[in-house]
């Protein structure tokens, strides 16, 4: 057994940081992570630590966790199939409810067809190591999600990344690889939604640079889907740019109550993917009523266009209800809104206030954001309630006023040359 109490052991010193980072953060009252979700009351209210609270951190957008028609979905496929499969995809464990849920994804995305993969990470790990390696480029922006910036690292490509959604340095990084290889395969991969701060990238410009310059474009749509365009297809229907992207990666654990991730576009891509994607290969299959409720998923998204309009409402009414409030929402046009707050003290500060309060909303600090950058990454779902959010925003500001956020924010907001 190892010596945990070898201090000149650096994985040791590792661990040891974290401990006494996440101990410190207890011992006064201000570590939220974590925190057993006992029960729920339908798709915006749960029980957590015995207390039922509004969440404000949920990213079923669309608020279908709990839906009846998905729950059958997922208990019918338990009776038909079993709770697992025998094995990897591409020897004992696809089922035909797999194929079913590709073709619908196929379908709902304009593609030609679709491959599932274990989880959201997996699909970008897997995929972009799959379609790149060395000698190639593969072009990042630099607010993309942890899955992507490690499938770039783990493809052996060339990475470069560009000033976050600032098109003048995509097209100079792209001139810089046509410089220096113009023979090589050259990928430019983003979020369409960032995770952090709830903005847009500008994709008729990123399409067409990607066109100028003959790459190849690849859209992580884990938060876009459900969110963006009339009927939640995301962002291709949002821009009216259908067809547009290469790759069209997204996840089945979000707006898709479900587990799982998936690559829609050409049928030669999946069928490269199913072949050569490490991740396809040698991960097990989805169990069947994760798949089972991830289909349903998308009937329902079809069936109840509603969900996608009131989610559009309840995002107006919740950014422009905080910005009259005094509060600093970065640059979110959707559903994920951060809540600045500057400090990672204050994050935890505003966090413990919050849900004393019965509002259960988490901090987001350093490094998974920027230091000085801290916020709170507070979600808004379809199943909010025009008077859930007015309450949660009282909640909010009567907890920046007695921390006094705002003259706080002000001070690093005036000293940090980001914003």
């Amino acid at each position: 057994m190892r010596d945990y109490s070898n201090i000149n052991d650096p994985i040791v010193q590792r661990i040891r940081a974290m401990e006494e980072r996440a101990a410190s953060l207890r011992e006064d009252g201000l570590y939220f992570y974590n925190q057993p979700v006992s029960g729920l009351r339908g798709a915006a209210r749960a029980i957590v630590n015995g207390r039922e609270m509004t969440i404000f951190a949920s990213y079923s957008y669309l608020g279908l966790v709990g839906h009846p028609r998905i729950n059958a979905a997922a208990q019918a496929a338990i009776e038909k199939y079993g709770t697992g499969t025998h094995g990897v995809r591409t020897l004992a464990g696809t089922l035909d409810l797999h194929r079913d849920l590709e073709r619908t994804i196929a379908d709902f995305k304009g593609a030609e067809d679709a491959v599932t993969f274990s989880s959201g990470y997996v699909t970008n790990y897997s995929t972009i190591s799959a379609l790149v390696g060395r000698g190639d480029y593969v072009i990042s922006d630099k607010f993309n999600h942890a899955s992507i910036v490690d499938g770039c690292l783990m493809s052996g490509a060339k990475m470069l990344r560009f000033r976050h959604n600032d098109m003048a340095h995509l097209e100079a990084r792209l001139r810089q690889a046509n410089e220096a290889n113009p023979q090589a395969a050259k990928l430019v991969v983003t979020d369409a939604v960032f995770s952090m701060d709830g903005d847009i990238i500008d994709l008729p410009a990123v399409v067409e640079l990607c066109r100028e310059y003959d790459a190849w474009l690849m859209m992580d749509e884990a938060h876009s889907v459900g969110v963006l365009g009339e009927t939640g297809r995301g962002i291709e229907e949002y821009f009216g740019l259908e067809g547009a992207v290469d790759i069209k990666m997204g996840t089945l654990s979000k707006t898709i109550p479900s587990v799982g991730g998936y690559v829609a576009g050409r049928r030669e891509l999946t069928d490269f993917l199913r072949h050569a994607s490490r991740g396809y290969i040698f991960s097990a299959a989805l169990p069947p009523a994760q798949a089972a409720a991830a289909l349903e998923a998308f009937r329902v998204i079809q069936d109840e266009p509603w969900r996608v309009e009131k989610l559009r409402a309840n995002t107006k009414q919740f950014i422009e209800g905080l910005q009259a409030r005094g509060f600093n929402t970065l640059y979110s046009e959707t559903a994920v809104v951060p809540v600045l707050c500057g400090s990672d003290e204050l994050a935890y500060q505003m966090t413990r206030e919050c849900q004393m309060h019965d509002v259960f909303i988490l901090p987001v600090v350093s490094p998974a954001v920027p230091h000085g950058l801290a916020r709170l990454r507070a979600t808004v779902t379809a199943a909010h309630e025009p008077d859930e959010i007015e309450h949660a925003m009282d909640v909010l500001a009567q907890a920046a006023r007695k921390l006094d956020l705002f003259a706080r924010l002000e001070e690093i907001l005036a000293a940090d040359a980001r914003l």
